[in-house]
């Protein structure tokens, strides 16, 4: 993780500097900045590989901050919230961030979910790694055809009624774990350790909007909802 770059927007102090140096020594780069305004200014002019935004920042706050990332670039976003039963964790997801983690965080547990973030993005990028990093099971080369619906697994695109849909690399991990098990229901827990590399229980909120916002691109009836069990993609 030597030359992976974090932008971190966070207005506390204290937790701005501890972090950065927590970062520092799991060997990140760090740029650190204590508003909105300057963490997009640092996005766009240093490019980091991964963005860690405090929801409650001043100038341009973390969510609108997030939309404005990901308006420009699929580089993965972290939101970083004092409330877990907030809203803001969900418009944060909904703005576009692959994870959050509540404060007071551990930084052991903000590195892991860090690293687990990054992996899952290497996968998305056809690059390759461990195990945690291979695609589903049960897809091969080519192309799956779901109706209107083609997932191309070694170009790793995607295209509706023959239009390219833009997916971010975690919005295409979930697609591709749905793809591999076309008509079976799919849990949340399976999804959380399939596709956010969860080897413990997360929030399955984070599923909830990610699969909501999947629909919103490739079609609000292709994955369906069972309730009590998960999801499912219809073939």
């Amino acid at each position: 993780m030597a030359d992976t770059h974090v932008l971190f927007v966070e207005d506390d102090d204290v937790i701005r500097e501890a972090t950065q140096l927590a970062l520092e020594r799991d060997g990140f780069m760090v740029t650190a900045v204590p508003d909105g305004l300057l963490g997009l200014e640092s996005f766009r002019a240093k490019q980091p590989d991964i963005a860690l935004l405090d929801v409650m920042v001043p100038g341009l706050d973390g969510v609108s901050l997030c939309r404005r990332i990901r308006d420009e670039s699929t580089v993965p976003v972290i939101m970083l919230s004092a409330r877990a039963d907030s809203i803001d964790v969900v418009l944060g997801l909904e703005a576009g961030a692959d994870d959050y983690v509540t404060k007071p965080f551990d930084g052991a547990v903000l590195v892991a979910r860090i690293r687990a973030v990054l992996r899952r993005f290497g996968h998305a990028s056809g690059a390759g790694g461990n195990s945690a990093t291979e695609e589903p099971q049960g897809i091969e080369g080519g192309v799956l055809r779901f109706g209107d619906l083609e997932v191309d697994t070694e170009g790793m695109e995607v295209r509706k009624a023959g239009t390219p849909v833009a997916l971010t690399p975690t919005e295409m991990r979930l697609l591709l774990e749905f793809s591999s098990s076309p008509g079976t229901v799919l849990s949340r827990d399976r999804l959380l350790e399939r596709v956010w590399d969860y080897g413990w229980g997360g929030d399955t909120r984070v599923v909830d909007v990610h699969v909501q916002r999947l629909r919103g691109k490739i079609g609000q009836d292709r994955i369906e909802t069972v309730r009590g069990f998960g999801y499912k993609l219809r073939g």
